[in-house]
């Protein structure tokens, strides 16, 4: 069954899409997780995820959290198709700031409808990817990752440019616009420090000190 046959409402959207994500990073989707991301109490997660598992779209193990069916994961990627998409919309014609564009993104794309996605893609000349550098989905649910590693391990003197960031929170994304470290930028690795965890990288002409936790969600390719 294409994803596209399965009709769920904008909440249900967001509820497989947050468990795909989470299931990526984190192998399930515990319920803490799932409210700190939806941004919702644990206690309303409950009735949600008993409708997607009735659904089939979801497992719910209890003490190991939630995962995705083939169903489920199918209609998470259409979903994440149309999420990157928006960002692009945003950001490339709209002319919104990348750091910003995730989450007016999450409410444009229950409003995006499959016959709009061709002409959506044409008008975008067809990108690869999102502001952040994450990969969009096919049609089919395919997702061409490029090779990255994380920049926590490069070793000091080593560069690499910016192929994407991994968490989309807004605060983040701004701290590291501010920076000027964006996909497609070229970063130089100066300091380590084991100890505290830090990580002191050159951007351009300015060197700036990032905590361990913030350097870890940027992937790139060495130079």
């Amino acid at each position: 069954m294409e994803a596209e046959e399965i009709k769920v409402s904008g909440q249900a959207e967001e509820y497989l899409e947050a468990i795909y994500r989470l299931e990526k990073k984190m192998g399930s989707a515990k319920t803490m997780d799932l409210a700190r991301q939806l941004k919702v109490v644990p206690g309303s997660i409950t009735n949600t995820i008993e409708r997607l598992e009735r659904r089939g779209l979801v497992i719910h193990e209890p003490y190991k959290g939630v995962k995705l069916t083939e169903k489920g994961q199918k209609l998470a990627l259409n979903v994440l198709r149309r999420h990157r998409l928006a960002e692009r919309l945003l950001t490339d014609i709209l002319q919104m700031k990348w750091s910003n564009a995730h989450e007016t993104a999450c409410k444009l794309e229950h409003a995006i409808s499959e016959d709009m996605i061709k002409p959506l893609e044409k008008a975008l000349k067809h990108p690869q990817t999102c502001p952040h550098g994450n990969p969009i989905p096919t049609k089919c649910g395919v997702i061409l990752e490029k090779e990255t590693e994380p920049l926590t391990g490069l070793k000091t003197g080593d560069s690499a440019t910016i192929v994407k960031i991994t968490e989309e929170r807004h605060d983040l994304l701004q701290r590291l616009d501010t920076l000027g470290l964006k996909p497609g930028e070229t970063v130089r690795i100066k300091e380590k420090t084991p100890i505290e965890g830090l990580i002191v990288v050159r951007v351009g002409r300015a060197d700036h000190t990032l905590s361990h936790d913030l350097a870890s969600v940027i992937r790139v390719r060495k130079l």
